[in-house]
Order: C-alpha cells, then structure tokens, then sequence
C-alpha cells in the first residue's frame, strides 16, 4: 500500500521556519514538525526569497491528516467486523438448513415389509 504524500498549511510552514530563524536547531525542529531536514531548508529558503507570497499552495493541515487516518482506520475495522458477521450469518443458516434436513429425515417413519 502506498503512503500518500503528506501536506502542510501555510502556517505551519511559515511556523517552522520562524523557529529556524529564531535559533532553534535544525535537528530539534524538525523531529518537532515530523519533517525531513531538507524540507525546512526549503520552507526557510522560500520564505526568505518570497516573503508573503510563500506558500502559496493549498496545504493539508495535521489534524485534517490525523482524521483521515483515523476514519480510514475505522472503516477498516468495519470493514472486518461486516465480514465476520457475514461469515456468522452463512454458518448459522447452513446450520439451520442441516437441522431442518435431520429433523426431515429422522420424522418419517421407515416402514419394513417382507
């Protein structure tokens, strides 16, 4: 299963790398962020070069990341539980069916002539 790629607000971005900008380490920002080093290298780079203007794509926020992932989870899980309370139902009427079929064959009488 592929990952899909992540995406980040515009604050977040700009975010990231005001922190940069303040001092804070790169390393200690970006397990912050949960991003790759490079990326903020980029987001301050943009920043610098266009001010305002950066970022100016729409990004996904983490949360809206974070809910995704958990109703995609859910749906999941859904998912199994639909089947085995399908596989339950089949049981029990193949169960049903082979009673029926015994309690059929054992009421009619058998009869002996010789």
């Amino acid at each position: 299963m592929s990952q899909s790629r992540r995406k980040f607000t515009k604050e977040f971005k700009e975010a990231a790398a005001r922190r940069l900008e303040l001092g804070a380490s790169l390393a200690e920002v970006a397990r912050a962020c949960e991003v790759n080093a490079n990326v903020l290298h980029r987001w301050k780079k943009e920043l610098r070069d266009l001010g305002a203007k950066a970022f100016s794509g729409n990004g996904k926020s983490r949360a809206d990341e974070k809910r995704v992932a958990e109703l995609e989870r859910k749906v999941g899980r859904q998912a199994m539980e639909l089947d085995f309370l399908h596989r339950c139902l089949q049981h029990a009427e193949e169960q049903r069916k082979l009673q029926a079929l015994s309690i059929r064959s054992s009421s009619t009488p058998s009869s002996r002539r010789k």
